[in-house]
């Protein structure tokens, strides 16, 4: 199973080409994910590609991801980044992570391979804005829903009276030290 993920990111690292140049220089190196309940490594190889590691491989780096962080990483979400506990070589773990970002499946040209050029890239652009309108969709129905919970049905408190609480909160703390100290003052004398 893990060989398959390793043949799946030479794939993107082929089809880019710049990023096997990029990891040419940690040829040697292995990196271990931790995603409970799996663990993995991949060994980087002199031309860049990856390689399944050996179980008992030492790994130069170690990424410990929480699973409920794998649909926003899949996402491109910038905060899920910074949640994934790592340690090992810096450097390489730099490069992990810009190629996280940066390197991306250009599903066209493997599309185009059974279809041709003009069908694989109808199909790429059917498919993200269908992705774009199920995201819409998300975004409409979660303020909707938002808004019928704050205004016609009182299930959640609206921002602004959180912050009105919290600041008679804070004003009530500050009254009750104040008047602390009025009656320290006035039991001392």
């Amino acid at each position: 199973m893990f060989q398959l993920s390793a043949t799946a990111l030479n794939h993107l690292l082929t089809q880019s080409g710049w990023a096997l140049q990029r990891l040419q220089r940690f040829a040697g190196k292995t990196a271990r994910f931790n995603v409970a309940p799996f663990s993995f490594a991949w060994t980087v190889q002199p031309d860049g590609s990856v390689l399944a590691a050996a179980a008992n491989a030492s790994p130069d780096v170690v990424c410990n991801i929480a699973p409920s962080l794998l649909p926003r990483l899949a996402l491109h979400d910038e905060a899920a980044l910074s949640q994934i506990h790592s340690s090992g070589d810096a450097s390489l773990l730099a490069e992990i992570f810009y190629l996280s970002r940066h390197l991306r499946w250009d599903a066209a040209e493997d599309i185009s391979h059974v279809t041709g050029d003009v069908v694989a890239e109808r199909l790429v652009q059917l498919a993200r804005a269908k992705q774009q309108q199920v995201r819409d969709s998300s975004l409409n129905l979660s303020q909707a829903l938002a808004e019928y919970w704050t205004e016609e049905q009182p299930l959640l408190a609206k921002p602004a009276h959180i912050a009105s609480f919290v600041s008679q909160v804070d004003k009530l703390r500050d009254d009750v030290a104040r008047l602390e100290l009025r009656i320290n003052r006035l039991t001392k004398k």
